[in-house]
């Protein structure tokens, strides 16, 4: 090869790098950052934006304001574990074995898997994982829950960062050593094996390491998930928060209310430094709860709904959920059709650019289509929960709850939202109808990997009537 050739094949080579560079970077330029804020055991009606007045979030009801609230949104199960795995996976989460909350010491011996085994199995596929083909910097902040194993961690689940813990609870200030050894998954981790424990408030330190990751990677497309601990128990508050809260609430209620202040204020700085930074218009933003708030524990309110955490009433498994987008979506909007966490994934996953018709199994699909407007049909006509004997099937506007120790009840969830007047004897028919559907679908799914034992389905029962009037809360 002459000089003249060796010239011009050097100077294509040179032109073929460039095209291939600037379609990458115009590829980043359109895949929109996406951040994900997810708080923990969250009562219904305490948020600003659902009539709470008692209960001050300014900057989750600017973020309300700023686009839209979904006035029906579920989670696929009505305790945080099953909840984030479906959620992560995109795919009803009994189709493999993951229907219990993973707690050490509360399994029946007979279980398939039990301590520190159990967890999100390996072959299943997260958000995380797809996002990060796609050429996002993806990381996890806070709680975990997926399995305390190493195999399970995060960063062996499509997450390039973790900060936080990889049990279900912990504290909100430092742990002492004998803590820490009686409860290691509890432990705070930054990266893989690497604890110390937090200088200040879990959640603003949550927040800060959030803050940090956003600006070190405000130049390429990023996934960060918000996952706070707050405001699952211990009731810890900050003391400058509890002096913030209303004279008239006291106890637990006190503490929660300041513990919701200090979690909206967490959230508001990140949200400041997205705007700071000149992201909004490029920003995806989601928040919702894991499951309905445990009023027996942390006195929290789903008023209009019945029900609490752990079973499937409506305030155990209806979330508030707030989606916003600077230019993208309207502002000050609402979707009234019933929607789905397990929908996360593929409305994440599509906005980054991927394509989830190849994703086999999803149970959810993509939002953006109903949030904007484009599409008037229902993302789902039909929804399903299941937790051993338990289960609850939503049918447009029908709902039948099956339970293991008294007949199936049915309700007309559109009209009766607070499940008052059970309908399951005026429509016999309706009921066996969703009966067989409920069971059809569950032909479909895996048998559980571990199981609670037997005694805490009754106590479940006996939690659910503590609970089956709304109660709303000063």
């Amino acid at each position: 090869m002459n000089f003249k050739s060796t010239f011009n094949y050097t100077k294509l080579l040179l032109l073929v790098l460039m095209v291939t560079s600037c379609d990458h970077q115009k590829l980043m330029a359109q895949q929109p950052n996406i951040l994900f804020i997810f708080s923990d055991d969250a009562g219904y009606a305490d948020f600003g934006f659902h009539g709470s007045h008692d209960f001050k979030t300014p900057n989750l009801d600017a973020l309300a304001a700023s686009g839209v609230k979904f006035t029906q949104a579920y989670v696929s199960a009505a305790v945080c574990g099953p909840s984030r795995a479906g959620l992560l996976t995109g795919k009803y989460q009994q189709k493999f074995g993951f229907e219990e909350n993973n707690v050490k010491g509360y399994m029946s011996n007979s279980s398939a898997l039990l301590g520190h085994d159990m967890g999100l199995p390996v072959d299943q596929v997260t958000m995380a994982d797809y996002l990060k083909e796609l050429g996002y910097k993806t990381a996890l902040f806070g709680k975990w829950h997926m399995g305390h194993a190493d195999r399970y961690h995060p960063t062996k689940r499509g997450f390039d960062e973790f900060y936080g813990f990889r049990g279900g609870a912990r504290s909100y200030w430092e742990m002492s050593e004998a803590e820490m050894q009686k409860k290691a998954e509890a432990k705070l981790e930054k990266g893989f094996g690497h604890f110390k424990e937090p200088e200040k408030y879990l959640t603003d330190e949550l927040a800060d390491a959030t803050i940090e990751f956003i600006e070190r990677n405000k130049k390429q497309p990023f996934f960060a998930y918000l996952s706070f601990n707050a405001v699952h128990t211990p009731m810890e508050a900050r003391k400058d928060d509890l002096e913030k809260v209303p004279a008239h609430l006291t106890g637990r209620r006190r503490t929660l209310a300041a513990m919701t202040i200090g979690m909206d204020r967490a959230i508001g700085r990140v949200l400041d430094k997205v705007k700071e930074l000149g992201l909004s218009d490029n920003t995806l933003i989601v928040f919702t709860n894991d499951n309905g708030g445990p009023s027996d524990t942390n006195h929290s309110s789903n008023a209009p709904l019945s029900g609490t955490k752990a079973n499937h009433l409506e305030g155990g498994i209806r979330v508030p959920f707030l989606m916003s987008w600077a230019g993208k979506l309207k502002a000050n909007s609402s979707y009234n059709n019933p929607i789905s966490t397990l929908d996360l994934l593929p409305t994440f996953v599509t906005v980054g650019g991927g394509d989830v018709s190849e994703i086999e199994g999803l149970d959810g699909v993509d939002l953006m289509p109903f949030a904007k407007g484009e599409s008037q049909g229902k993302p789902h006509e039909t929804l399903f929960w299941k937790k051993e004997n338990r289960g609850a099937i939503r049918h447009n506007e029908w709902k039948l709850i099956r339970f293991p120790d008294r007949p199936a009840e049915l309700y007309n969830i559109e009209e009766d939202i607070s499940e008052i007047n059970d309908l399951a004897s005026e429509k016999p028919e309706l009921v066996r109808e969703l009966y067989k559907k409920l069971f059809d679908w569950e032909l479909t799914l895996d048998r559980p990997l571990w199981q609670l034992k037997r005694l805490y389905e009754g106590k479940a029962a006996v939690r659910m009537d503590n609970h089956r009037k709304p109660k709303i809360k000063k």
